[in-house]
């Protein structure tokens, strides 16, 4: 059985689609560390939980990306949601030019065993260590990526392989639109559709979550 580490069914519910019954909820609040890429906060997430849940997990991460603003919020979105708001990064985005954004999430894959992981952003990998005196400290790196140090080590041991699965779906932002969905969807146009416009059918057809999940299905088939 694979646990998803959640607090959110409706995640669960949409795994199923791709992952038939073999997914289950896994309720376990891991440490979120900072980090400026989806793939080192999600790592750093499958590990604690596999190590909590003793079997396979998987823990996602996502956020909204806006090209004119370098990619920003990204992994910080639900801070900048619960800080700045939706309404206020409208705002923000307005008088840009570009308009162009994307959402994005990171499935991360963790069950203790041996396979071809995933390099992870500041060159943290299956069986390399690294040092501690930085944890839990924002580490920059040319494209949001960040190396976190609690990915490697944990109580002497090394780093357990993980795999990594990302989805993506372009769009723009634009001014708030449409009652459902939640966070950032008022303002994140797709194809014409708000993403707060659309049922929980017709978002989860293009859902950046899906499309991870997709890939991810696709590889665990064969695990």
């Amino acid at each position: 059985m694979l646990n998803f580490v959640t607090t959110n069914p409706g995640k669960v519910r949409e795994a199923t689609e791709y992952l038939d019954d073999e997914v289950v909820q896994f309720d376990f609040d891991y440490p979120e560390i900072q980090a400026d890429d989806l793939g080192a906060v999600a790592a750093h997430g499958a590990r604690s939980a596999y190590r909590a849940a003793d079997g396979p997990v998987i823990v996602d991460d996502a956020g909204l990306f806006i090209d004119t603003f370098d990619g920003f919020p990204g992994p910080y979105s639900s801070y900048v949601e619960d800080t700045v708001g939706v309404e206020g990064v409208w705002r923000m985005t307005e008088p840009e030019d570009d308009h162009a954004a994307a959402f994005k999430t990171v499935i991360a894959y963790c069950d203790g065993g041996d396979f071809a992981a995933t390099p992870e952003p500041g060159g943290v990998d299956r069986g390399e260590s690294a040092p501690d005196e930085r944890r839990g400290q924002d580490l920059a790196s040319d494209e949001r990526g960040a190396a976190t140090t609690d990915e490697q080590v944990q109580g002497g041991e090394e780093s357990l392989p993980v795999k990594l699965f990302e989805g993506r779906v372009p769009g723009e932002i634009v001014a708030p639109r449409g009652d459902g969905g939640f966070g950032f969807d008022p303002i994140f146009e797709h194809d014409g559709t708000t993403f707060a416009e659309m049922s929980t059918e017709e978002k989860n057809a293009v859902s950046h979550r899906g499309r991870a999940l997709a890939k991810f299905a696709e590889w665990y088939a064969e695990r």
